[in-house]
């Protein structure tokens, strides 16, 4: 960028839009740098919503009846600027992404550039003029504010929330709206050499060809992005975790006014770009992916590491059970009587950012697998490291076992009555032959009858590096007490990670390496074997047994005083989640239970869990 803080070109004024001026025309800018805002024109961090309390927050929809709600948050005056304690933001970002606003545009770190754009041809000449890069993903233009919007012609009016019963039927009717406007207006920007990716929507992907070189740049329309839907961004009469921008629901999104809420976004974009070497894609999943293609660039231009250029779909199995290859645990028990009776709390741990701590652990496979049967998968498996692949066993009935019935069965497949027949990952065939005091069944190979097995011909850390940077990142929000880009962070890696198994995600030619089930499965293995040895440690330590178990959580009833969370702050390990009064109406709900279906509900009204994420929020 060719300005200096404090200074605006009359760009728009220009003749020739692909050169700047040398020299400001105006030689003083009537608006303020983002940064010059005063801290008092932001609103108090919003406290998120007790969900205890049956509480649901609606989205504010522009155009609809509610007029007097600004699209920034979910209640008039209601939303969250960086805190005051938090670094400023950097320029990692400048140079990459612009923010336009209805009072001008800025960059990231909160340098003016020009005045309003209130036409197509300008935000056209805008871009041009800017000659943006790419940083992981095209360059970014972010439109924050309706009132920006309007100058544009970006206007839609899907109706009002109260006279649709399901809100997805208004976002779809909102999304269709939007694509048809955008397509409508962009007609100059089309004219001028600029091509659709895609049908135009909260993202408008556009790149322009000169000569042999290709510009790619992506409108990023911040008032519509509840328009978009999928599992990243939660519904159903309220608005789950949008990205970069953050969630209404969990208060991280950005404030209501859009100064304060350009600044903020620039914030944010300046955090990822500087802690992530990356734009934010337009989710999460598409954050954590963006972070591995810049790795994999890196590696294929050094020859150092490991490259993986292709997907890795499931091997055809034979027998194979519906859902997961590796569910995650769910499971409950009642508690045997007496056992509360000297216990005054209730508290859950779970494993500290478990799945990022797992990915940067295991050996993944590449490659094209070997189908092996009968003795040749048995000899396999007895090498002194297991590879990576995928095993059919024959589980043995857990009551031919000597068990604790205090747990969960090592595999979500196991039957406590009959064996059963299934394919498991590596991580699961070591795991079968730890011992019980570790997690396992102290199994021998013999014992599980590998029939045949699908094996990798490569593997290796492949996703180490990855996440590093999402760990160390990571930190520095936790250490700043940063908690949008924390919350952001979280979705990041588990969205990538949950989006492993599904090729519909990936289905473009440079993204199909992205579809790897197995390595999901072998993630999720991993975790919950580790947090089955933990469990299993406690018991032998306090003489305690959990209740309930979530994916990475243990529910336990304790004595006063007795911790069994880990003393470490490293990723993976058992951190203090929530913790409530054993109190006398509790114990009654617990011991007067029928069944484990009563347990899960007094737990939950205690804890406000929330059992549709895929793991916790540490």
């Amino acid at each position: 960028m060719a300005s200096k803080k404090g200074e605006q070109f009359a760009l728009f004024e220009v003749d020739d839009p692909e050169v700047a001026p040398a020299e400001p025309e105006v030689p003083e800018s009537l608006q303020p740098s983002l940064f010059d805002i005063v801290d008092d024109e932001f609103p108090e961090q919003a406290e998120p919503e007790d969900e205890a309390d049956g509480k649901t927050v609606e989205l504010a929809v522009p155009g609809t009846d509610a007029e007097d709600v600004e699209p920034h948050a979910t209640d008039p005056g209601e939303g969250v600027a960086a805190a005051t304690s938090l670094p400023p933001a950097g320029e990692s970002a400048d140079g990459h992404a612009i923010i336009v606003t209805a009072a001008g545009t800025y960059t990231p770190s909160g340098q003016n550039l020009t005045g309003p754009v209130d036409s197509v041809e300008k935000l056209d000449k805008l871009i041009r003029w800017a000659a943006l890069t790419p940083l992981g993903a095209p360059a970014q233009i972010w439109v924050v504010g309706i009132d920006a919007c309007e100058m544009l012609g970006w206007v839609i009016d899907p109706g009002s929330e109260d006279d649709v019963d399901d809100m997805e039927v208004l976002r779809t009717r909102a999304a269709e709206e939007l694509t048809g406007v955008l397509a409508a207006s962009l007609n100059p920007m089309l004219t001028a050499g600029w091509e659709l990716r895609g049908d135009p929507g909260h993202v408008v992907h556009l790149s322009r060809t000169t000569g042999k070189f290709t510009s790619m740049v992506d409108i990023v329309i911040e008032p519509y992005v509840w328009t978009y839907w999928n599992k990243d961004f939660g519904w159903g009469n309220r608005v789950g975790d949008m990205g970069i921008l953050g969630s209404p629901t969990a208060g991280t999104y950005l404030p209501d006014d859009d100064l304060p809420a350009a600044r903020e976004l620039g914030r944010r974009l300046a955090w990822c770009a500087q802690h992530l070497g990356v734009l934010p894609g337009p989710t999460p999943a598409r954050t954590g992916a963006a972070v591995v293609d810049k790795i994999k660039r890196e590696r294929a231009r050094s020859g150092k590491g490991i490259v993986v250029t292709t997907a890795g779909p499931v091997p055809p199995l034979d027998g194979q059970h519906r859902g997961d290859l590796e569910p995650a645990l769910g499971w409950t028990r009642v508690p045997e009587r007496g056992e509360l009776d000297d216990t005054s709390v209730l508290v859950s741990i779970d494993q500290r950012a478990a799945y990022l701590a797992s990915a940067g652990m295991l050996d993944f496979g590449y490659g094209k697998p070997r189908h092996l049967r009968a003795d040749a998968a048995r000899a396999a498996a007895e090498e002194t490291k297991t590879p990576f692949g995928l095993w059919h066993v024959t589980l043995p009935a857990a009551n031919m076992l000597t068990l604790p019935g205090t747990m969960p069965l090592p595999h979500p497949h196991m039957l406590d009555d009959q064996p059963v027949e299934t394919w498991v990952t590596s991580v699961s065939l070591d795991a079968f032959c730890a011992p019980v005091a570790d997690g396992g069944i102290g199994a021998d190979l013999d014992d599980l009858n590998i029939t045949e097995a699908w094996v990798y011909p490569e593997q290796g850390r492949a996703l180490d590096k990855w996440a590093k940077i999402l760990r160390e990142a990571r930190k520095v929000a936790v250490d700043t007490d940063d908690v949008a880009m924390k919350r952001f962070l979280g979705a990041c890696y588990k969205g990538y990670i949950g989006r492993m198994v599904n090729p519909d995600m990936w289905t473009a030619k440079q993204m199909q390496h992205h579809h790897q089930p197995l390595w999901r499965a072998a993630i999720i293995a991993h975790c919950r074997w580790r947090g089955r040895r933990v469990a299993m440690r406690i018991a032998r330590d306090t003489g305690r047994w959990p209740l309930r178990t979530v994916t990475d959580s243990w529910v336990y009833p304790l004595p006063g005083g007795v911790d069994v969370s880990d003393e470490s702050d490293a990723l993976g390990k058992m951190t203090l989640e929530k913790q409530a009064a054993l109190t006398d109406e509790l114990v009654a709900a617990f011991t007067g239970a029928r069944d484990t279906h009563e347990i899960n509900l007094a737990i939950k009204a205690v804890f406000a869990d929330d059992d549709d994420e895929e793991e916790g929020n540490n």
